[in-house]
């Protein structure tokens, strides 16, 4: 059973290496799937510092309002998975892979948002610049608020705003707009922000100084457009700190390069394990192209972006998976030199190393937790390949080696010293 599971096993493996490389039918190479990161594909990273006087919790709602603003913006630019990250207290880096124009990606991502209040007829009722503040409550309406689906977002507007807005919400009432916006009823307001539409609720009643916007939102759903509507209102400027420029050439000529130097590795590895475990060897091998497959296909499964960091510590997680593998061949060494054959020393030693395995693997992945909370851009980059790895070394150690280890050991023509690269105990 255990060796028509291997056969199948070392079938699969190699099936799942062409579609890799070559694809099937529809579907597409890995090449083609995997999402590549500013200094692969090329593109602009631009450091902003936000210009503003606040502190402590104040700056931190600032910056994370002027964060979703941006983010907002950059996705709009079509450009592949933008990265948009708060550094420090008041800067925020902007990652946008694809991007060829740096000036004008700048100009894009700085400018001041613009939130506008409109009615139906197309008439400009305010602009961010009036809304005093935006919020969360309960809808006191519901009947029933713990099903977390009872959420308003409340508006608070500045003197201006409260003229304005309540000059607009007495010719609704009064059935004095006709709509002339596709889509619109003549009794909605539409919140528009850099020309995207938040939300179009209806007015019930004359509004002044205060309104809500009721939809039957969720607390996340209200919070998000809440902090949309403060990002109009509360704007700050934003000075270009640090600006660097990556062109396609350089980017497609770092991953070849990149690829070519993992290609020469992992075949030094292969070819070396073999040469110094005999058919041990050959278990890793057949684990460790296990093992790359994996890491590949779970960074395109989740979308993650491939980085030249990301491939650093992919590079380092072969060489994890292979350490592990040498820990526990070194064991079942030492249980033959006790005198026990290949057979009970393979189940020992196999037994004996994995608390070793799973320890070295474990600090590890605290480290690369750590990294991935902390950093940003590359370094999280860094980190997602690593903690992959990881999980990936354990899965293969502890399943593929193993089954092939027991086969190899129980096998009359291999489970001798001389097939395991044992010498002969004196």
């Amino acid at each position: 059973m255990k060796k028509t599971l291997a056969i199948v096993l070392a079938i699969l493996i190699a099936g799942c290496w062409f579609v890799t490389f070559m694809g099937i039918g529809s579907f597409a190479p890995i090449k083609d799937q995997l999402k590549l990161g500013l200094d692969l594909k090329g593109g602009v990273s631009v450091v902003m510092e936000a210009q503003t006087d606040a502190t402590g919790s104040e700056l931190k709602t600032l910056m994370q309002q002027t964060q979703a603003i941006i983010e907002k913006r950059v996705n709009q630019m079509g450009l592949s998975e933008p990265v948009v990250t708060i550094e420090g207290e008041k800067r925020i880096r902007v990652e946008l892979p694809g991007a060829d124009d740096a000036d004008q990606a700048i100009k894009q991502i700085g400018k001041t948002a613009q939130l506008q209040f409109i009615m139906a007829d197309g008439t400009v009722v305010l602009d961010g610049s009036q809304v005093k503040d935006a919020g969360v409550a309960k809808n006191q309406g519901k009947n029933d608020i713990s099903l977390d689906t009872g959420y308003v977002v409340t508006l608070e507007f500045n003197a201006e705003g409260s003229k304005a807005f309540k000059a607009a919400t007495e010719r609704i009432v009064n059935n004095q707009v006709t709509s002339t916006v596709p889509g619109m009823e003549a009794n909605q307001i539409m919140i528009l922000l850099d020309g995207q539409v938040l939300s179009n609720p209806k007015v019930t009643q004359i509004i002044s100084g205060q309104a809500e916007i009721s939809g039957n939102f969720t607390n996340e759903a209200a919070a998000n457009l809440a902090v949309l509507i403060r990002g109009g209102a509360l704007p700050v400027g934003l000075e270009e700190v640090d600006t660097t420029t990556v062109g396609p050439t350089l980017g497609i000529d770092s991953l070849k390069g990149s690829v070519l130097a993992g290609m020469i590795g992992v075949a030094l590895i292969i070819v070396f394990m073999i040469a110094m475990y005999r058919v041990m060897g050959l278990a890793a091998d057949i684990a460790l192209l296990l093992y790359i497959l994996i890491v590949l296909w779970v960074m395109a499964a989740f979308n993650a972006v491939l980085t030249l960091p990301g491939i650093a510590g992919m590079i380092l997680g072969v060489g994890m998976a292979v350490d592990a593998n040498v820990i526990i061949f070194s064991r079942i060494r030492e249980e033959v030199k006790n005198g026990k054959s290949i057979r009970v020393a393979a189940h020992e030693g196999f037994k004996r190393a994995m608390s070793t395995v799973i320890d070295s693997q474990v600090t590890t992945m605290i480290a690369a937790v750590v990294l991935y909370q902390l950093g940003s851009g590359p370094v999280r980059g860094f980190a997602m390949t690593l903690m992959i790895s990881i999980v990936g070394s354990i899965f293969t150690a502890v399943v593929i080696t193993q089954l092939y280890l027991s086969i190899f050991a129980e096998s009359k023509t291999f489970g001798n010293n001389k097939f395991f690269g044992i010498k002969e105990v004196q």
